[in-house]
């Protein structure tokens, strides 16, 4: 695997998915996290997220800038889970700031290590009522679509079975 991109809705065991195909690699895994803690309830699912993963993850914070985060990753660990690119686009959103979504795929082409992303499948439901939400929607699914295409690897989970969308 050089580049894995998972996908699927909220609970559906993603995470858990990517976290264990990255962790077959040996050595030192980086861990870059675009969540926020801006509440209690984001703060114990952080330190939850974070018990999960044992003594070779090394954490790194990215909030908004992940495409530095992965190239510098690439110098120091031998594997990369991102963890998750729709938090990180909500980042951008809310904050005004363009989505460098061909940065990105240059970042994880350009890597020497695996690299795997989280992302959620946001298009399966109802058209959002407001403008914000229709536009995080359809931004999510062009960032994913521009994921898939550059990933050598792409699975959909549901319920936590993975289904293989590009091999």
């Amino acid at each position: 695997m050089s580049s894995l991109l998972v996908l699927g809705g909220a609970r559906s065991g993603k995470s858990r998915y990517a976290q264990q195909r990255i962790e077959r690699n040996a050595g030192e895994l980086a861990f870059i996290a675009t969540a926020q803690p801006l509440d209690t309830e984001m703060k114990q699912r952080i330190e939850r997220h974070q018990c999960d993963r044992g003594p070779r993850w090394h954490t790194i914070d990215a909030p908004i800038d992940l495409v530095n985060a992965i190239a510098d990753a690439d110098r120091h660990a031998d594997a990369i889970l991102v963890d998750c690119v729709t938090l990180w686009l909500s980042n951008l959103i809310l904050t005004d700031r363009p989505v460098p979504a061909r940065e990105l795929c240059e970042a994880i082409s350009q890597s020497r290590r695996p690299v795997a992303l989280v992302s959620n499948e946001v298009g399966c439901g109802i058209v959002p009522e407001n403008s914000l939400a229709r536009r995080f929607r359809d931004e999510a699914g062009r960032l994913n679509q521009q994921i898939a295409a550059s990933a050598d690897e792409v699975v959909m989970i549901v319920a936590g079975l993975p289904l293989i969308l590009k091999p």
